[in-house]
């Protein structure tokens, strides 16, 4: 769920990119809704917006939450400051990059891998298997950040679209092959906790 969260704004992005650029007039002031650059101060709105709601709500947000929203606003202010879209085709693949390193460093820093860090409250499995589902992580990561990046600048028609699409469908295949790896080793599990007595 937090991550359909995270496509709230991706998605606002994409509906604005789509509408043919026009000049309207809100509030007394000409602005251009519609291309790019409009759909950019979009998408820095409404993830302040998704963002700032969740904080209210929880009074945290996650490390993962903070990292996409100040991406988000690092990227998208320097698209619009230098009006300059190749910074924001940056941003996907610098964000999963990022995931992947904190993946990466889970096996070498502090006392748990990152995925069952994430994971460990709701599910219990052998070590090998968090191992390996942690290493299926990283692959993830960095092939989607390879992903964005080879569609945003070899097919530039497109990157938008596969940027909201690609990466949804990406994430529902990855996150399918993992609810079926680990119902192949939940039993493990069970096996390797010990029963109590009455």
């Amino acid at each position: 769920m937090k991550q359909f969260i995270d496509f709230i704004p991706l998605l606002l992005f994409f509906i604005v990119f789509k509408i043919d650029p026009r000049v309207v007039d809100i509030a007394g002031h000409e602005v251009t809704v519609g291309g790019i650059y409009s759909a950019t101060a979009m998408l820095i709105i409404s993830s302040l917006v998704v963002y700032g709601t969740l904080f209210i709500k929880q009074r945290k947000l996650e490390k993962s939450q903070w990292l996409t929203l100040i991406a988000c606003l690092v990227f998208g202010s320097l698209t619009l400051a230098f009006h300059s879209e190749t910074f924001l085709k940056w941003k996907a693949p610098v964000v999963n990059w990022l995931f992947a390193l904190a993946f990466i460093g889970s096996h070498f820093i502090g006392d748990q891998l990152l995925i069952k860090r994430i994971m460990g409250h709701a599910l219990s499995l052998p070590d090998p298997v968090w191992t390996r589902l942690n290493i299926a992580w990283i692959g993830f990561f960095l092939f989607c950040g390879a992903a964005n990046l080879f569609v945003a600048f070899t097919f530039q028609d497109y990157w938008v679209d596969f940027k909201v699409f690609g990466s949804l469908g990406m994430t529902l295949l990855f996150l399918v092959a993992q609810g079926i790896y680990l119902s192949r080793h939940l039993h493990d599990a069970d096996t390797t906790t010990p029963k109590t007595e009455d």
